[in-house]
């Protein structure tokens, strides 16, 4: 019997809400309308900051690919000045080599 007189008495909340809601004065309407105008600005401006949000993710994930490919291009550009140094090393001592070599032929 409890849950019958509890489900009345909402019922009742319910209707009386109800009777507020018909109750509504033109100035709520238009106080209404207002919000709901505010609320569609706010969901235009919402997909405007998301689709930007979309292409700063796209731009930036450009960047980074193309950090990365400069680094790899450096590090491929030391590798080159690195064998480059180790080849005129090479070259230094085989002509101190021969500069050795000349000098014990002078003798």
């Amino acid at each position: 019997m409890n849950s019958i007189s509890e489900k009345e008495k909402k019922l009742l909340e319910t209707l009386d809400k109800l009777k507020n809601l018909v109750k509504i004065k033109p100035d709520n309407i238009l106080e209404l309308e207002n919000l709901e105008n505010q609320k569609n600005q706010l969901e235009i401006e919402k997909k405007e900051i998301e689709q930007r949000y979309i292409s700063l993710q796209q731009e930036n994930q450009m960047l980074k690919q193309k950090f990365d490919d400069f680094k790899k291009k450096e590090i491929e550009e030391k590798k080159k000045e690195d064998q480059f140094s180790q080849k005129i090393d090479e070259l230094n001592q085989e002509t101190d080599n021969l500069m050795e070599e000349i000098d014990k032929w002078q003798m």
